[in-house]
Formats: C-alpha cells, structure tokens, sequence
C-alpha cells in the first residue's frame, strides 16, 4: 500500500509541476498576445490607417487561447494539491475541449492557408505600389524587415526600403549551410 501512495504522491507532484508551467505559460502567450497588438510590429503595419482586422482578431484569440491556458492550469493545480475530484474532472474536461478545438482548428488552417497567403500578398501588393506613388511607406519598410525581402522581382524600385543586412545574411546562410551538409556527408561516410 505504501508503493501505491508514494507513487500516487509522484503523480500528484508532476501534476502540480506541469500545471504551474501550463499557468506560466499561459501568461506569456497573453503577455506576447498584447505586446503584438499595441507594441510589436502589427502596430507599424497599421500605422498608415489600413488597419489589418484580420490580424487583431488573431491577436485577440491568442490572448483568449492564453487565458484559457491560465484557466486550465489553475484547475490542475487546485485540483492536484487539494484532491478535488471536481477541479480534476474540471481540468479533464477542459483538455478534452482544447483537444477538439486544436483538431479544429489545424483543419481549418489547413483548408484556409491559401486564403490568408492571397490576403497577405494583397496587403504587400498596395504597400508595394502605394511606395512606388509616394516614396514613403512605412508598411513596406515593416514587411521587408519582418519577412527579410526586398521587392517583388527586382529590388531596384524599393532599394531604399530594404533592410541593410539582407544580402550578408543570405550569404552566411547559403555557406553555414552548405559547410554543414558537407560536414553531414562525410561523417556519414565515414561510418
């Protein structure tokens, strides 16, 4: 009997600790979730008054989702250090939700991918001929930083939006990457 309480302690314990992480964890997705939406670079792609309604709702959601992480870790924990079979059933029952809601969602990202690249090619299609009118954009100065591009097929009409760095760090790439596949090939060959 004492094997079974000690192993039920252990049980107990992990429970507590992955909860207490799932609590933390929660926490930071809704503190990144509101750093995106009134700090991070959403805020400059808005800048201009087109404002991306598509990605607030995004945002929003992953505050909601990290809420709900917080809420779930709370129950597993209160229901681990206290024994509550309610909370425990409650934490079940809001993992099998989340369980559902995750298969959900991964089908309709799946069938709605096309969608959102043609919306976020559409946003960079008027950044793009918008700076070609004007010569000043900060929404194309925010995509070329954050997506680390320049222009559509040629750099040479957005030269001035494109980010410094760019060409230094295709280079290291292609050569770090190509010294590794080579450093992968010979060790293989040599087992």
């Amino acid at each position: 009997m004492g094997r079974v309480l000690g192993g039920l302690r252990c049980i107990k314990y992990m429970l507590l600790a992955f909860n207490l992480l799932f609590w933390l964890a929660g926490s930071a997705v809704i503190a990144f979730g509101l750093w995106l939406r009134f700090g991070g670079i959403i805020k400059d792609l808005s800048s201009e008054g087109k404002t991306p309604e598509y990605f607030y709702m995004g945002l929003y959601v992953l505050v909601g989702a990290g809420a709900l992480m917080m809420t779930v870790g709370f129950f597993g924990c209160c229901g681990a250090v206290r024994e509550s079979q309610c909370l425990l059933g409650s934490f079940f029952t809001c993992l099998l939700v989340i369980f559902a809601a995750e298969v959900t969602t991964g089908v309709f990202a799946f069938i709605g991918k096309g969608m959102a690249i043609r919306e976020v090619q559409t946003m960079y299609e008027e950044a793009y001929n918008g700076y070609l009118k004007e010569k000043m954009n900060r929404t194309l100065i925010t995509f070329h930083s954050s997506f680390l591009c320049c222009g559509k097929e040629s750099p040479d009409p957005v030269q001035s939006t494109c980010p410094k760095e760019l060409l230094g760090h295709k280079i290291f790439g292609m050569i770090f990457s190509m010294v590794l596949c080579c450093v992968i090939r010979n060790s293989r060959d040599v087992i």
